[in-house]
C-alpha cells in the first residue's frame, strides 16, 4: 500500500518537475554570458600571463642570521592582445604594490602598464597612457620577475609613467623610439613639499630618447638612452643608460652603465643620508651593472651577476668635503633550473649580497654606518601564460 501510495505521488509530481525544469531552462537562457559566442574567437588575440616569482628566504645582517619567511616576491597580472588589425592594448598590475591612486595621473601607483598602440605601417608605432619609459640598459628591460635585485637608479625610480610615445623601425637590426611623459606620478608637494628657491614647475616633463641595435647576425644587442626630466623651474634631471649585449651558442653576458645627474634629488638616496633634508640638491648616481649566463644544458644554467652604485653630492654647502658618500656593491649567484621543455618555468637557489660602504666623511658628519646584508633563497620563477 505505501509503495503504491509513492508511486502515485510521483507520477501526479512528474508534470510539475518537467515544468519547472522547463521554466529554469528558459530564464538560464535569457542572461547573456560573459564572453558571447561570437566574440570567442576573439580570445585568440588575447595573452593572459601571471608574472610570478616566489621564494623561500633565509636573511643575514652583518653575518647574523635575522629571519626566514616564504614570500611573494613578484606577481603582475598581464592582459595584452589586439583589438582590431593594427590596434593593440598591453595592461599590467603588480600586486605585490599597495594600490595607491597617485595624484597626477589619477592611476593606481601599482599599476605598471595600461596603453594602447596604433601600427600604422610596418616602420611606425603610436603608443599612448600609462608606458614603462623606455631607458635603456639590460637590466631595466628585462621583465622584471627574471632580476633577483635592481641596482640603486633603478630600484628608487619612478619606471612607469603616463603620457605617448612613437616608434620607427628603420630595419630588422634598428628600432628608435621617442617618449613625452609626465616626470613623476606625485605632485611637487607631495614629493619635496616645499624648497626655498625652488619654483614649482606648470608642466613637469621627461622625454625619452631610445635606440635598439643589432649587430653581427644578433650576437650583439644594444639598448641605449638619454632622458631628460624636468622636476621644476630651472631643475632637471640628465640620465644616460648604454645596456649591451653579447649572445653566444651556450652563453650570455650583459653589461650596463647608468649615469643620473641631478638638481633635486629624485631618487632621495643622497637625502635619506642627510639629517632633516627634504631634497638635497646638486647630486649624481653612477652604476655598473654586469650579468652572465652559462647554459651547461637545456635543463641547468649558472647565473652570475654583480653591479657597484655610486651616490655623490655635488651641491655640498661644504666644497672641501669628499662629494662621494657612498658606494654600495652587490653580487647574486644563482643556479637555475628549467623542467619541462615546452613550458618556460625555472626553479633558482641563489644568494643576493649587498654590501654599503660609506665615506669617513659621511660617517663622521651624517652617521652613517657600513653595512653588508644577504640572503639565500629558492623557488620559481614563471610567466605563466594562462590564456
Amino acid at each position: 500500500m505505501l509503495i503504491r501510495n509513492w508511486l502515485v505521488a510521483c507520477i501526479l509530481l512528474f508534470p510539475l518537475a518537467a515544468i519547472a525544469q522547463q521554466q529554469e531552462s528558459k530564464i538560464d537562457t535569457t542572461y547573456k554570458p560573459l564572453i558571447p559566442i561570437t566574440k570567442a574567437p576573439l580570445l585568440n588575440n588575447v595573452d593572459l600571463i601571471a608574472n610570478m616569482r616566489y621564494a623561500f628566504r633565509n636573511e643575514f645582517d652583518k653575518g647574523t642570521y635575522t629571519r626566514s619567511r616564504f614570500e611573494n616576491e613578484q606577481f603582475r597580472l598581464e592582459i595584452k592582445g589586439k583589438v582590431l588589425d593594427k590596434l593593440y592594448f598591453r595592461f599590467r598590475d603588480r600586486y605585490t604594490r599597495d594600490p595607491v591612486t597617485q595624484s597626477i595621473d589619477n592611476l593606481s601607483r601599482s599599476t605598471d602598464l595600461a596603453f594602447l598602440r596604433f601600427d600604422p605601417n610596418d616602420h611606425w608605432k603610436i603608443y599612448a597612457g600609462k608606458l614603462c619609459a623606455d631607458w635603456g640598459g639590460v637590466e631595466f628591460d628585462d621583465n622584471p620577475i627574471e632580476i633577483y635585485e635592481y641596482s640603486d637608479i633603478i630600484e628608487n625610480s619612478d619606471n612607469f609613467l603616463t603620457g605617448a610615445g612613437v616608434g620607427y623601425v628603420l630595419n630588422k637590426n634598428h628600432e628608435f623610439t621617442f617618449q613625452v611623459l609626465n616626470s613623476r606620478t606625485k605632485t611637487f608637494q607631495e614629493l619635496y613639499d616645499s624648497i626655498p628657491g625652488i619654483v614649482e614647475s606648470k608642466f613637469p616633463f621627461a622625454g625619452v630618447i631610445n635606440w635598439r641595435g643589432h649587430f653581427f647576425n644578433g650576437k650583439v644587442f644594444t639598448i641605449w638612452s638619454y632622458s631628460l626630466f624636468k622636476e621644476a623651474t630651472h631643475q632637471y634631471m640628465n640620465y644616460f643608460a648604454l645596456g649591451n649585449s653579447l649572445i653566444l651558442r651556450n652563453f650570455k653576458l650583459d653589461y650596463d652603465f647608468k649615469y643620473s645627474i641631478e638638481n633635486l634629488d629624485r631618487k632621495f638616496i643622497v637625502s635619506n643620508f642627510i639629517p632633516n633634508m627634504k631634497a638635497a640638491q646638486g647630486v649624481a648616481y653612477m652604476s655598473h651593472w654586469i650579468r652572465a649566463d652559462v647554459r651547461l644544458s637545456n635543463v641547468v644554467h649558472i647565473t652570475a651577476t654583480g653591479f657597484v652604485d655610486y651616490a655623490w653630492w655635488n651641491g655640498n654647502p661644504d666644497p672641501n668635503k669628499d662629494k662621494k658618500l657612498r658606494t654600495a656593491w652587490g653580487y647574486i649567484p644563482a643556479l637555475e633550473i628549467y623542467p619541462f621543455d615546452k613550458y618556460d618555468l625555472k626553479i633558482f637557489a641563489n644568494m643576493v649580497g649587498r654590501i654599503y660602504r660609506y665615506t669617513s666623511y659621511a660617517q663622521t658628519k651624517f652617521g652613517l654606518v657600513n653595512d653588508d646584508t644577504y640572503r639565500f633563497s629558492i623557488g620559481f620563477i614563471t610567466p605563466l601564460l594562462v590564456l
